[in-house]
């Protein structure tokens, strides 16, 4: 795609990175990716990926604008309060880059209807608040062949993996999907919501600024991606550490399950 004189001062110094240039700025603006959540993580995410120039980036989020948001979900504003979210988001897009479209769907994405939903985008980044959600979008993602860029939030801790299971490493082997590293959700209670645990929302700002490194990163192709890696950030010491994880066999997904 041709860059318009406004696009090219607009994105100079993506145009002058080697790794970047005019072919990976091209490659930005053609592309659809799918955000799940417009919230802690997707605040920042929406920001930096339009910000970029993604060409088309679609919200899914059912909820509104509350007051308790504020705190971390940075894209939302006091005048957006009670406001549905994807909405509040996609006027703050239009602010910041005129060039990005938005397609806003103020759903819940279920296992039902992620299959249509994806088919729609090329890459699709998960920052929801629930473990049914990401199970259901991740393996949506192996079966619809798309590339996930999934993240979660602790009260001080956050956790990042890129997810490209329906492509084999320099191993040969397949890469991990989302179940090699976490084969079945927590039971229910297990891990307390943010409403009742607490979130640093600062920490929110980090995480979802690394997804959106990744998912440029899937986009434009540069650099090693988090594929069979999780990334963990502690906020308490600050330290950022990596976890090699690999392809399981015996996942559900891609494997052949032992009976």
């Amino acid at each position: 795609m041709a860059l318009s004189a406004d696009e090219i001062e607009r994105y100079a110094r993506h145009l002058v990175l080697r790794e970047v240039g005019g072919p990976g700025q091209a490659r930005l603006k053609a592309a659809r990716v799918l955000v799940i959540g417009a919230g802690g993580l997707g605040a920042p995410l929406i920001q930096y990926l339009a910000a970029a120039g993604i060409g088309t980036i679609g919200l899914v989020d059912d909820d509104t604008v509350s007051l308790s948001n504020l705190q971390r979900q940075v894209i939302h504003g006091t005048p957006d309060l009670g406001r549905p979210k994807v909405e509040s988001a996609a006027e703050a897009v239009a602010r910041l880059n005129p060039h990005v479209r938005v397609v806003p769907h103020a759903i819940r994405i279920t296992a039902e209807s992620a299959p249509a939903l994806l088919a729609e985008y090329d890459v699709v980044a998960d920052g929801s608040d629930n473990f049914a959600t990401r199970y259901a979008v991740s393996d949506a993602c192996f079966h619809a062949k798309r590339p996930l860029v999934t993240a979660a939030l602790g009260q001080f801790d956050g956790s990042l993996t890129t997810i490209r299971a329906h492509e084999t490493g320099a191993d040969g082997r397949p890469n991990p999907t989302y179940r090699c590293l976490f084969p079945n959700p927590p039971p229910p209670g297990a891990v307390p919501p943010c409403a009742e645990a607490g979130v640093l929302g600062a920490l929110a700002g980090v995480m979802g600024s690394l997804m959106a490194m990744e998912v440029i990163r899937a986009v434009a192709g540069f650099g090693e991606p988090l594929v069979g890696r999780l990334l963990m950030v502690d906020a308490l010491a600050m330290r950022f550490e990596t976890l090699a994880y690999g392809w399981d066999e015996t996942n559900s997904l891609s494997g052949t399950p032992v009976r």
